[in-house]
Order: structure tokens, then sequence, then C-alpha cells
């Protein structure tokens, strides 16, 4: 996947990839918890339910995103996420990894507590059968614009 900025989501990337070998993905028992550590804060696992459309249980909502958008997702369901525009987002960006089964990349600037900040995500798919999306890998970045 070309164009990812951060090295923390580039690295995240490849673990994924490395994992996921000649399949279209890995399935969640691939990935070890310790071979992420570097990212955990900032790392969000979704169970897909399956629904029509799907709707999403986060299963982990890392520290790091919690403390930046003020809420713990955490056992929730996304539709429970406050803030309606990134939820919608991530509700329109989640729904397309689960349709094309293919990892989703997004760098933008938002607006974060009234403040500009650079942000940057990589939705990555996970099978537990090799052919529908289970489980959801999604790292995120949030960074304050330098002026």
């Amino acid at each position: 996947m070309q164009g990812i900025v951060h090295p923390k989501l580039r690295r995240l990337y490849d673990y994924w990839d490395g994992k996921r070998g000649e399949r279209p993905m890995p399935s969640r028992a691939d990935l070890d918890p310790i071979d992420i550590r570097f990212a955990i804060g900032d790392v969000i696992l979704a169970e897909v339910l399956d629904e029509t459309p799907p709707r999403f249980r986060i299963r982990l909502h890392g520290t790091n995103l919690s403390e930046r958008t003020s809420f713990d997702l955490t056992g929730k369901m996304l539709d429970e996420m406050p803030a309606p525009e990134f939820r919608d987002l991530s509700r329109r960006s989640f729904t397309k990894v689960v349709r094309t089964r293919e990892p989703l990349h997004a760098l933008a600037d938002r607006s974060l507590d009234g403040r500009m900040q650079r942000y940057e995500a990589i939705i990555l798919p996970l099978s537990g059968d090799g052919e529908r999306v289970d489980r959801l890998l999604i790292g995120m970045i949030f960074e304050p614009l330098r002026r």
C-alpha cells in the first residue's frame, strides 16, 4: 500500500501484510498483541457483526485514541461514538473495507476539540475463514498541525 506517511502506521501495515502471506488477509489469530505493542495505543480492533448493513463492535479502543478524543469505545458499538461526523465517516470506511476486502488508507486534516489535527488512518481487514471479513484492525494517528 502506497502513501502511508506515519512510520508507525507503515510498520503496522507491513506487519499485517507479512501475516497474510499469500492470503487476501490474515485472521485475528495470526496477530500477536506483543508484536504490535509499538502501536497498541493507536489501534482499534473492531468486530464486524454479520448484519446488513454491517455493524461494528469495538473490542479495543487504544488509550492514545481515547485520550485524544475524550471518549473510550472499548466494548461499545461504533454507533455509540459521540461525534456524528466522525462516526458516519468511520462507518462508511469500515463498511467499504468489509465489502472490498482491501485495506484502506486515509490522510486528512480534521478539527478535533476545536483544534486542527493531521489525521492518518489505515483500516486492515481480518478473516477467520479467509473469505468473510470478521474483524478490522485500524491504526490511527492524530497530530497537531503546525502553523
